[in-house]
């Protein structure tokens, strides 16, 4: 009798490699495994060869690093938004892109079910099943972190003992990591007291900044229609951008934050990131945007900001909401045309010019010398009229402030 088919996304580890082997004997599934490639390098294909000697029916590997950059990081980079006011996002926008080849593959392998390795605690498990229910509605997700009854890491390393799969005899780092072409993450382990400092070696994509070279370096990133196109001069597809990007940034100590952030499940977790080429790209697009960006139409599309993070967040890539203010991000990117220079020193990365074709900064409106079509008299009847209603209160409350003291 045919088993029903799963599909696995499938890191190679050996969480993921139990949950493979679980699977097949725990539940009675069919594995197909899935790995994406988002600029993992040579671990993608071993992933894959892993996980047909581990007993996958199939195995996917998909090079998504094009497609994960342009339709996923860089629309998002039009919003400018940061979560909490610090976190460019990485493994967040990740998600929904794995998820929804989870489900293409599963619809063409006839799969009636999705699963994952993340845990019970984090913001992945929401990420992966919320794409997968919003493109498949009637669609099995398995999450075994919360299913099954491995009580820690000894009872997962007897199951692999058990099933013959190789337990790596090394000591593993004490944390864990998620890399993409965006950003390197870093939690658990020692990182779960607050107060430690990270260890110097645990940095992957950057140099400390001590150790960045003692000279700046002037980068200039260009911007057509809303999007990054060109640096130093060279025009590159938007995932050899952000990797010429990363490396210029990490070569300068970029890109590292450090925070207590809050889960969309209710708990504080502490994470550490990197993100070179994206903190550079950050700062050259609000360059940019300073000039070519209407006011109240900065201030309103930065207001949208947190909200926006909050969805990416939050899993809700594919929901109306976030679709609905994707519209209004691009509609306003569109005059986001010109160019950035940042100066990257020892972990800095400093605007120090920007130009546009159209830009809207009009030196001889600003210029302290006469001329121009501004009348500074003007100004007396303009704070006038804004103060108004500040003089009305003032009068009030002295008129109450006479009367009570009668």
């Amino acid at each position: 009798m045919a088993k029903d088919k799963i599909v696995l996304a499938y890191s190679g580890g050996l969480d993921t490699s139990i949950i493979l082997k679980w699977l097949q004997t725990e539940r009675n599934y069919d594995v197909v495994c899935f790995t994406a490639d988002l600029g993992q390098g040579d671990e993608v294909e071993e992933a894959r060869v892993k996980a047909l000697n581990t007993g996958a029916v199939a195995a996917y590997a998909l090079d998504l690093r094009e497609e994960f950059v342009r339709d996923y990081v860089f629309p998002m980079f039009r919003s400018s938004a940061l979560y909490e006011g610090y976190y460019l996002l990485g493994t967040s926008i990740a998600r929904p892109l794995i998820a929804k080849k989870m489900v293409e593959i599963a619809q063409k392998e006839g799969a009636v079910a999705v699963s994952h390795g993340a845990t019970g605690k984090g913001n992945d498990q929401v990420r992966f099943e919320m794409t997968a229910y919003a493109l498949q509605p009637d669609i099995v997700t398995v999450a075994p972190w919360r299913d099954w009854t491995f009580q820690g890491r000894a009872d997962l390393e007897a199951f692999a003992h058990e099933h013959g799969i190789p337990v790596p005899t090394t000591k593993k780092d004490p944390w864990s990591t998620d890399a993409n072409m965006l950003h390197i993450s870093y939690e658990g382990g020692i990182l779960e007291d607050p107060w430690a400092e990270p260890p110097a070696h645990m940095f992957k994509l950057t140099v400390s900044p001590e150790d960045a070279p003692d000279e700046a370096e002037y980068v200039e990133v260009e911007f057509r229609q809303g999007d990054p196109v060109a640096i130093n001069g060279e025009v590159l597809s938007p995932a050899a951008l952000l990797e010429k990007a990363n490396e210029i940034g990490g070569r300068h100590g970029v890109g590292r934050i450090d925070l207590v952030e809050n889960r969309f499940v209710g708990m504080k977790s502490r994470g550490v990131y990197e993100t070179p080429g994206g903190t550079l790209l950050y700062h050259a697009r609000r360059a940019v945007e300073s000039l070519t960006l209407d006011r109240e139409v900065l201030h309103q599309r930065d207001a949208l900001g947190p909200k926006y993070a909050e969805l990416v967040y939050n899993g809700f890539w594919f929901a109306p909401e976030r679709e609905a203010l994707q519209v209004y991000i691009d509609h306003v990117a569109r005059s986001v045309t010109g160019t950035a220079r940042l100066r990257l020193y020892k972990g800095n990365c400093t605007v120090v010019g920007r130009k546009a074709p159209q830009s809207l900064y009009d030196k001889d409106l600003v210029s302290f010398e006469a001329g121009g079509d501004y009348n500074q008299h003007d100004a007396g009847a303009f704070i006038k009229l804004n103060a108004l209603r500040m003089r009305v209160q003032a009068r009030v409350q002295a008129r109450a402030g006479a009367q009570d003291g009668q």
